[in-house]
């Protein structure tokens, strides 16, 4: 699969090991990172790496900065990303089977490394269930596309 990897000063470190975890597994791995221990900005390589998945680029994104946060409302912004903070593995493997994730981000701040290969091998490994889960993915891309939601069906 090819991934494109982003991360500000604070995931510095945990970027080459997840990169290296990614390559060792057969993956092709696109860094769009700083690649630098100073001060960045997580937003900007967020948006890079949403641009490139938006875009088709590449196959999905991983973000690292200090929490996952910063780095992934930015990346949200994009039209046509769904990506979701993870700190552990169950909640990525959830995000790709009911929401169809193509973005997953964590802190390095937040969870160590060995957790981080967790994480990403699970939103690897899990697939989308659309037959399950299409009415609320339907939903997210009303509201991104129209910035309201007709939908009143609370079920």
């Amino acid at each position: 699969m090819k991934l494109v990897i982003a991360n500000d000063h604070a995931g510095l470190k945990m970027k080459w090991e997840i990169m290296d975890h990614l390559r060792a597994k057969g993956h092709e791995v696109i860094n769009v990172g700083t690649d630098s221990s100073e001060n960045c900005a997580a937003q900007i390589p967020g948006y890079q790496a949403a641009r490139m998945v938006a875009d088709g680029l590449v196959e999905g994104g991983i973000l690292i900065c200090g929490t996952g946060i910063g780095i992934s409302l930015a990346a949200n912004k994009v039209k046509g990303i769904r990506g979701c903070v993870c700190s552990e593995p169950y909640s990525a493997k959830m995000a790709r089977e009911k929401l169809n994730a193509n973005i997953i981000a964590f802190g390095a701040r937040i969870i160590g490394s060995e957790m981080a290969k967790m994480i990403v091998d699970q939103w690897l490994e899990a697939r989308y269930q659309p037959d399950d889960n299409q009415k609320n993915l339907d939903m997210i891309r009303e509201i991104e596309e129209t910035q309201s939601l007709r939908h009143n069906d609370r079920r």
